[in-house]
């Protein structure tokens, strides 16, 4: 977990995801790099991640992809819910009642999308119906 952390602190990435020896980084913002390496099944199970901003919607993808540790710098009252119902160890620097839009005057739109989600699987659901609705407006 200590390398993780200090590769997010350090180097100025978003998500860093170590597994044995191998290391996964990322400077893509939101759930991009997570949907990235669930699409391509870049990720074994079991891994550790290092994340700057943990929302319900990256928490659930942490679950789909079988994440065994998460430290975030900020996480959500939401986020650690599902992780801690999921069985995933998590440490976090800050924690918050919900994580805010990008513009800081709302909550984010992936947190507000999976916020009925009862499982990885609806919320992975509803996170690509989001993405879809942004990219048409």
């Amino acid at each position: 977990m200590e390398q993780a952390k200090a590769l997010l602190e350090q180097e100025g990435y978003t998500c860093v995801l170590r597994c044995g020896d191998r290391t996964l980084t990322s400077r893509l913002r939101g759930v991009a790099p997570l949907l990235g390496w669930l699409d391509t099944g870049a990720v074994a199970p079991g891994f550790i991640a290092a994340d700057k901003v943990v929302g319900r919607a990256t928490a659930y993808l942490y679950c789909l992809l079988g994440a065994k540790e998460v430290y975030a710098a900020i996480v959500s009252d939401g986020a650690l819910a599902v992780l801690e119902e999921a069985g995933i160890r998590v440490e976090f620097g800050e924690r918050v009642p919900y994580i805010r839009n990008r513009a800081g005057d709302g909550m984010c739109p992936m947190e507000a999308a999976t916020a009925d989600s009862q499982t990885p699987e609806q919320a992975l659901a509803a996170i690509r119906a989001k993405l879809q609705q942004l990219r048409n407006i």
